[in-house]
């Protein structure tokens, strides 16, 4: 296969049925370096027609709540009362550094997305 740059939706599934053709490449087979570009363009592709959003940090923060087990008086201590984690889940307030820091350390949620 000439390997090309993917710019239609057909050369794009032509590059996925090679990828697959040649999943089983091993460093140092004679196929791994198509395999290993494939995918860079197959990769290319995908970001430019098919973005993944960053999700709300609210909601970022809400499904690492909801992964943990814990409610949001749990976060309370982090965030220094009740109401504030109140106002901050309502988006009636806005996240500061610090608590992005304490999200981020503390609870594993993405700087990206603590940041969007």
């Amino acid at each position: 296969m000439e390997i090309k740059l993917i710019k239609t939706e057909k050369d794009y599934n032509e590059a996925l049925a090679r990828v697959d053709e040649l999943f089983d490449a091993v460093p140092g087979d004679a196929n791994y370096d198509e395999a290993e570009l494939l995918m860079t363009l197959v990769d290319l592709y995908e970001q430019k027609h098919f973005p993944i959003e960053t999700p709300d940090p609210i909601e970022a923060i809400k499904f690492r709540r909801d992964q943990m087990g814990l409610k949001d008086a749990d976060l309370a201590k982090f965030f220094g009362s009740r109401g504030r984690v109140s106002e901050v889940m309502n988006k009636k307030r806005s996240l500061n550094a610090k608590m992005m820091r304490i999200l981020y350390s503390e609870f594993g949620v993405p700087a990206e997305s603590l940041l969007a």
